[in-house]
């Protein structure tokens, strides 16, 4: 069987291994252009403003340091098997994080992270659908020839 043979699948179409794709130059040239417009957008401007008010701000970072450490005692009570103990701290957690929930700054960070999200899954979406009105990308299989060339 030659080398070229073994690339052919049982209906004889060509396949490839993934590993072995290489990706366009001038496609990966258009992805590489996307990203750096999708990181210079103001959806990621902002977020990295409210990641650094996120990382300046005392209350949260001891907070969230406060429910890292919690988080490891539940580890180790887990492993004493003591259950009483691990619901009380998880409880612990939960008020921890209520508050942490509860600060703006907290809040506006959620919502540039949702931002962000919406735009990378909306830009995902347009090349999907883009795509697919070429071709069915979304089956996932391989279809066997139709009849019309037996």
């Amino acid at each position: 069987m030659s080398q070229e043979d073994a690339r052919l699948n049982e209906y004889g179409m060509q396949t490839h291994n993934t590993r072995d794709l290489i990706v366009r130059e001038d496609i990966m040239g258009k992805a590489k252009e996307l990203a750096t417009l999708i990181s210079t957008s103001e959806e990621v401007r902002h977020f990295q403003q409210a990641e650094q008010k996120i990382l300046n701000h005392d209350r949260v970072q001891g907070l969230i340091a406060t429910i890292k450490k919690k988080q490891k005692e539940i580890v180790a009570f887990e492993s004493f098997k003591n259950q009483a103990m691990v619901a009380k701290i998880e409880q612990e957690i939960e008020v921890l994080q209520d508050e942490i929930d509860s600060i703006p700054v907290v809040n506006e960070f959620q919502q540039s992270q949702s931002d962000i999200n919406y735009l990378l899954q909306l830009v995902i979406s347009v090349i999907r659908d883009t795509v697919s009105d070429k071709i069915n990308v979304e089956a996932g299989t391989e279809a066997p020839p139709s009849t019309c060339g037996d």
